[in-house]
């Protein structure tokens, strides 16, 4: 059974588990689906994507899937197999999963693209407060691609779990006004946006 990765296209977690499929060259299936849909619940009863399935395994949560398909399948390894190396990695991929996902897409993205009056005007009160901590955050990231990629010199999962969320978070203007004021992470991103990982992963 080949992989299905479910979910919506639009969600940086599920676009995390479909650039980490391709970065391994593993072909997979995207299913689109909602958060809470019935497809989804069936797999992962809190309703929160993606999921995942192949050769007779259901998955939920995006690192768990992500390792799954790093660990199952042949290709070059996305975390380093050695304990220091992947510790190393893995800090970066969980402080993006908690801290970095938290701020900039749950406090900023999602807030102007789904907290909205009945009229349809953004309901601007969580994000006025984020919009204070947006340099702070910007900051820590603009220091951690210093030597060319998230947290080191070579490209890794963690750079799965960040791209998305740069991606979302320039559609709105004090993201693009702090995305403008760090050359590193400005480089960082034009790079690795020209893998084919992040650009066949867009819709």
């Amino acid at each position: 059974m080949a992989l299905e990765i479910i979910g919506f296209p639009r969600s940086n977690f599920v676009r995390t588990a479909r650039m980490v499929a391709q970065e391994k060259g593993v072909p997979y299936e995207h299913i689109p689906a909602m958060p809470h849909s019935d497809e989804v619940k069936a797999i992962n009863p809190l309703g929160l994507i993606p999921v995942a399935r192949h050769d007779g395994q259901d998955m939920a949560e995006t690192y768990a899937i992500a390792h799954y398909i790093d660990t199952a399948f042949d290709g070059p390894a996305l975390v380093p197999t050695d304990p220091k190396g992947a510790a190393a990695v893995n800090r970066w991929i969980m402080a993006v999963n908690t801290s970095v996902d938290q701020m900039l897409m749950r406090r900023y993205v999602v807030e102007y693209a789904f907290h909205k009056d009945k009229d349809g005007n953004v309901v601007r009160d969580v994000i006025d407060q984020t919009v204070k901590r947006l340099p702070k955050m910007f900051a820590f990231l603009e220091a951690a691609v210093a030597d060319g990629y998230l947290g080191g010199d070579s490209f890794t999962m963690a750079d799965c779990f960040l791209m998305p969320i740069l991606a979302a978070v320039q559609m709105f203007p004090e993201g693009q006004e702090n995305m403008a004021n760090c050359p590193n992470l400005q480089a960082y991103f034009a790079k690795v946006s020209e893998r084919d990982s992040f650009k066949d992963t867009a819709s």
